[in-house]
């Protein structure tokens, strides 16, 4: 089979400070669209992308996180959604639709098999298995329920409320019974938590002088389950609210991503006088409850309690600007790429 052309968003070189569109090429290359003879890769058409914050560190040269960095001169590689063309695994066939880690670029070959995920059902968007049916779905999951074993009743406080993590764990949070207050960085999202997805209190943060006050004002008892997506100020801010046994799940820590110096965490000594529990994790160590997770999610879609917002950008040239919004906070909701709708 003749090759075809291959439009690719590649990695130039390791970012300092908030990244920009000149750390990221559109090129366009070719590839075959006719697997090698014998070969156990799975070769796939993109339809959408997933523009994530743990994207941001591995444009920093390290060989000390749980995944490694991204190439120089190479295809800027995430989560995404896309249809199978050629199988030479024996668990996926042609026409499969599947999410996992791919290429940001139309046609992508994967060599490693044990990221892509079947999709089993098609009465969602796609775009959703970017995002709620996906690995943030899965993020907001395990975190709130295998890490802050959370309880009826209990005072529940999330950063960066309105993102694709965020929005999800507020809501599950409310549906277990729980007061929740989220933050976020602007009056249009913090309006969206409370009147879309369901809020108990919001604030922007950006507006807020004094974090510890904020915190004491709308949590006058303490907190019980701080979900942490920011880390930084707000964490050491909400060390001196926390309740006696409260958990912590630290997902992410995005206030951070950009700095050369990272801010230091002075009220750590809360845990221990406390007793609170603080626990970082990562999402792919939770995959084996994605099917517990995707039957709990979809009966709760179905039945109207979740609901979720997308933001969308169209074709894969916008992708590099959709990837760098997030850490200005551009988005509103989560952050696709439509490359192709199949």
């Amino acid at each position: 089979m003749a090759e075809v052309r291959n439009k690719q968003v590649i990695f130039k070189d390791y970012v300092s400070g908030f990244p920009t569109d000149d750390d990221m090429n559109i090129t366009t290359s070719t590839i075959s669209l006719k697997l090698p003879e014998g070969s156990k890769a799975v070769l796939v058409k993109n339809l959408y992308l997933s523009c994530d914050p743990y994207m941001r560190p591995r444009m920093t040269y390290t060989t000390e996180s749980y995944i490694h960095s991204f190439k120089p001169g190479s295809v800027i590689e995430g989560c995404g959604v896309a249809k199978v063309l050629e199988s030479g695994h024996p668990n996926f066939s042609k026409g499969d639709l599947v999410w996992g880690i791919t290429g940001w670029e139309e046609y992508s070959l994967i060599t490693l098999i044990k990221t892509l995920i079947k999709i089993p059902t098609t009465d969602l968007p796609l775009s959703y298995y970017t995002g709620i049916l996906g690995m943030p779905g899965m993020t907001a999951y395990a975190g709130f329920y295998e890490i802050c074993n959370p309880k009826k009743g209990e005072y529940v406080y999330v950063s960066s409320a309105s993102g694709a993590v965020g929005q999800l764990v507020g809501q599950f949070a409310k549906l277990l019974g729980c007061y929740v207050v989220g933050s976020a960085g602007s009056k249009e999202k913090v309006d969206l938590l409370k009147n879309k997805f369901g809020f108990d209190e919001a604030f922007n943060y950006k507006e807020e002088t004094d974090l510890v006050a904020c915190l004491k004002r709308y949590f006058p008892e303490g907190i019980d389950i701080y979900y942490d997506n920011v880390g930084g100020k707000m964490l050491d801010a909400v060390l001196l609210n926390m309740r006696v046994h409260g958990r912590i799940a630290a997902c992410g820590m995005i206030s951070q991503y950009n700095l050369d110096k990272q801010d230091g965490v002075c009220n750590l000594i809360n845990i221990i006088i406390k007793q609170v529990r603080m626990q970082g994790f990562v999402v792919m160590s939770y995959y084996h409850l994605y099917p517990k997770f995707l039957e709990m999610i979809l009966v709760q879609m179905k039945e109207g309690k979740i609901v979720y917002v997308e933001d969308i950008a169209e074709g894969l040239e916008n992708a590099p600007q959709a990837l760098i919004g997030l850490f200005s906070g551009r988005n509103v909701g989560k952050q696709v790429v439509v490359v192709a709708k199949e």
